[in-house]
């Protein structure tokens, strides 16, 4: 099993750019595809994006396509979410959540194990 710890997240004015990152202990973690989540005040948790184990597939919800990039390094244990052209409305607690094996998915029931959340928070 893993255990995903989230970190990089803080207060940004729009227009900037964060990086987010999930170091996930555990031996396995190349075993898991990877997700990134977000849930804004009063709203549902939603998809942002998804890795698979090795790297090389990639998802992405549509309103985060061309700013946002989920990468992932093995060797460390870790996920990375890259956000560009950062916007108000991408203010929300981002969670990392971890899937054993298969593809990254949007589905949220399909993750096995989930991180407490970092907050990011983009000032107009």
């Amino acid at each position: 099993q893993v255990q995903p710890v989230e970190s990089g997240g803080g207060l940004v004015q729009a227009g900037g750019s964060l990086r987010l990152s999930c170091a996930a202990s555990g031996r396995t973690f190349g075993s898991y595809a990877m997700g990134w989540f977000r849930q804004a005040p009063g709203k549902e948790r939603e998809f942002v994006a998804a890795i698979n184990w090795s790297g090389d597939r990639t998802v992405y919800a549509d309103s985060v396509k061309g700013r946002f990039t989920i990468s992932r390094a093995n060797a460390k244990n870790t996920v990375y979410l890259q956000i560009e052209s950062l916007k108000p409305e991408d203010t929300a607690v981002y969670y990392c959540a971890a899937k054993f094996r298969g593809p990254g998915t949007d589905l949220r029931g399909a993750y096995d194990y989930w991180g407490q959340g970092t907050q990011v928070t983009v000032s107009s």
